[in-house]
């Protein structure tokens, strides 16, 4: 998309909201930013969390707030589930998100079914078919119809 590839990693699933997520041991699921929301977003700031592990998140229920050098921006559950655990690393540093993505720069674990999540065949078409409305939006200029 645009002048800089993002990468999709093929055996991730995909939401919506631009995580990815993969299943880690215990039947756990790991969630993190793709590199498309990543460069979107560019450099991250800060990161807060409004849940703490154990607590029971619904889909799109607000999460907590991120901080980067365009925006501050809510976060919301990209499916409905229990989190198990908060990258605790990025509560200090939150920069592994923007060096690491896929590896360190991990979000958070839940107890979640993801199979309703995007393959990446599937994301990378929510991404061609909303490429344009997203350049408004970068620009400012969402409200904006197309001439």
């Amino acid at each position: 998309m645009g002048k800089f590839p993002a990468i999709l990693p093929g055996g991730l699933r995909y939401a919506r909201n631009h995580m990815w997520c993969r299943p880690i041991e215990g039947g756990r699921t790991r969630f993190g930013f793709t590199s498309y929301a990543i460069r979107l977003m560019q450099d991250v700031y800060f990161l807060d969390w409004q849940i703490s592990p154990g607590d029971r998140v619904e889909l799109l229920q607000q999460i907590g707030h991120i901080e980067t050098s365009k925006a501050v921006s809510d976060l919301f559950a990209p499916v409905a589930g229990t989190i198990v655990s908060i990258n605790p690393e990025l509560l200090n540093d939150p920069s592994g998100i923007n060096v690491d993505g896929y590896g360190a720069g991990w979000l958070f674990d839940m107890d979640c079914d993801s199979a309703s999540l995007w393959d990446v065949d599937e994301y990378h078409q929510f991404l061609s078919d909303n490429w344009e409305k997203t350049q408004r939006l970068i620009k400012g200029k969402i409200n904006i119809e197309e001439e």
